[in-house]
């Protein structure tokens, strides 16, 4: 099984919320998964997702097409598609987008290069996505805690 982010720790056993591995996946293949189609989808339906590998372009390509398939299945409508970014700025160690480092910088936190750089992709997109402005922003502290960048 996926190791899981500690910030996910209050839902990923149930996995009734998306986790990040899967979210980093729906941004990389290109498909937008509801939370409610999410909570339509089966326990081994989840796991499927989670495990599923979304790295090469042919694996890109069959992720997309199982999630549109299940989303389909389960609920009626094909699934919506999102842009795919060329280069993410999670790809990108040698600059961190302004928004994160600002709120970092709300809760006294200032990133340096160094330390943007020292993250993997799936960390820098799980800050980034965690520091977005109308986002729940409970778990940012909790993910710059387990990045040791507090």
């Amino acid at each position: 099984m996926t190791n899981f982010f500690k910030f996910e720790a209050d839902f990923v056993n149930s996995l009734r919320c998306i986790p990040m591995h899967v979210r980093y996946k729906l941004d990389t293949c290109g498909i937008k998964l509801k939370l409610s189609d999410w909570n339509q989808m089966t326990q081994a339906e989840h796991e499927t997702l989670v495990e599923l590998p979304c790295t090469t372009e042919v694996e890109v390509k069959l992720y997309q097409e199982y999630l549109q398939q299940l989303i389909l299945e389960r609920t009626g409508t094909p699934a919506s598609k999102l842009p795919i970014e060329y280069y993410p700025a999670w790809m990108n160690s040698s600059t961190i987008p302004v928004s994160l480092q600002k709120k970092a910088q709300e809760i006294g936190v200032n990133l340096t290069l160094q330390q943007w750089q020292a993250l993997n992709p799936l960390q820098r997109f799980a800050l980034i996505k965690l520091s977005r402005p109308g986002h729940e922003n409970k778990n940012f502290p909790l993910a710059l805690a387990e990045f040791h960048l507090l």
